[in-house]
């Protein structure tokens, strides 16, 4: 039983690394990308439902209401862009990051598995960078991921 839980877990080693780092830049980007678009009319009118919602539902402590809802709403558009594109990604997926704390500690504390969820995919981003599949790799932004040698590989 354990040669057969092997081989198989030797083809699932065959799985690309720059297919799991590109649904690993997509998903988790388009989260707050479409976010981001439920609280604007057009390109940049942010709306006053938008407003709102970062003064009395939001309500961050340390952040006047205005510029949290323009900040916020600028980092859901530019933030998964980066993502996506694979562009400065590692700072991208810092900056979401952040944003997914700042939402689970002062906004909406509950939610903490998806909130995990969200950190999880970003952190591994941040951790071994955005594959062969980005404009980091195309630009020399981000080189190949660091292979530890044998036995010097982390803990399980």
């Amino acid at each position: 039983m354990t040669a057969l839980i092997r081989r198989i877990n030797c083809l699932f080693d065959q799985i690309p690394h720059d297919v799991v780092t590109l649904a690993l830049r997509i998903f988790p980007a388009m989260v707050f990308f479409q976010s981001g678009r439920t609280k604007v009319d057009g390109l940049f009118s942010i709306k006053d439902s938008t407003w709102f919602l970062f003064e009395h539902e939001y309500a961050l402590p340390i952040i006047p209401s205005n510029l949290a809802a323009v900040l916020g709403t600028t980092a859901e558009h530019v933030l998964p862009i980066l993502l996506i594109l694979g562009l400065f990604t590692r700072f991208a997926a810092l900056g979401l990051l952040g944003m997914t704390a700042v939402i689970e500690i002062f906004v909406y504390p509950d939610a903490w598995i998806t909130h995990g969820l969200w950190a999880a995919a970003l952190l591994a981003l941040i951790a071994f960078g955005p594959g062969r599949l980005s404009l980091d790799r195309v630009l020399g932004l981000d080189g190949p991921p660091v292979r530890r040698p044998v036995g010097l590989e982390p803990a399980e």
